[in-house]
């Protein structure tokens, strides 16, 4: 008879990858990274240890392709900054559709990377610098932008890229926790179009 753990072992059960990656994409936007465990992702997976080690390697790979993941889900909004439109008109369609992203009532509420790991226990320090990151590179992607409109000739010259760049990053990530605290998606299109009046306040 043969030993039952020797029964256990060989290849785990074949699954989508791409759809339990979105089960854990969600389980951590609802938790945060520190807070959504190995039995949460797990269960949320249906999968097992064994096969979540096996497809992904570790709990922080695991996150890091659940944030690439969930930024598709944002790419024809932010996608307006590479779009021959007007600087106004490209922050007008990301902001309102980031109003719209985190309001849904499909998924968890608030963007999943804005308010990502602010405050972790050090020895996930590299996960919070990873995320850190991605948020750096989008407000690069906003300077750019600006820079952009101010070559050409739709935002005024003496506008100040980066400051405006940090308040319209700050004014998302401001959504984005007033979304998870119930905030509506009428609401959250109020201070878009703050924000918005403050943009064409520097057009050219």
């Amino acid at each position: 008879m043969k030993n039952p753990a020797t029964r256990r072992r060989g290849r785990p059960p074949a699954f989508d990858r791409e759809t339990v990656l979105s089960a854990a994409r969600e389980t951590f936007w609802a938790h945060g990274y520190e807070g959504a465990s190995i039995a949460d992702l797990t269960a949320a997976m249906g999968i097992t240890p064994q096969s979540l080690y096996a497809a992904f390697n570790s709990k922080a790979d695991l996150y890091r392709a659940a944030l690439e993941q969930y930024r598709t889900l944002g790419s024809d909004t932010f996608s307006a900054l590479g779009e021959p439109i007007d600087t106004v008109s490209a922050f007008e369609r990301i902001l309102r559709g980031s109003a719209e992203i985190f309001s849904a009532p499909e998924h968890p509420k608030g963007c999943m990377i804005s308010t990502a790991v602010l405050n972790c226990a050090s020895e996930n320090d590299v996960i919070a610098d990873h995320v850190a990151a991605m948020r750096r590179r989008s407000l690069d992607a906003f300077t750019a932008r600006i820079e952009r409109g101010i070559r050409e000739g739709d935002i005024k010259a003496g506008t100040n890229p980066r400051a405006l760049a940090r308040f319209l990053g700050a004014i998302i990530q401001g959504m984005s926790v007033q979304a998870r605290d119930g905030a509506s998606l009428e609401e959250l299109l109020d201070i878009a179009n703050f924000a918005i009046s403050e943009v064409a306040r520097h057009r050219a």
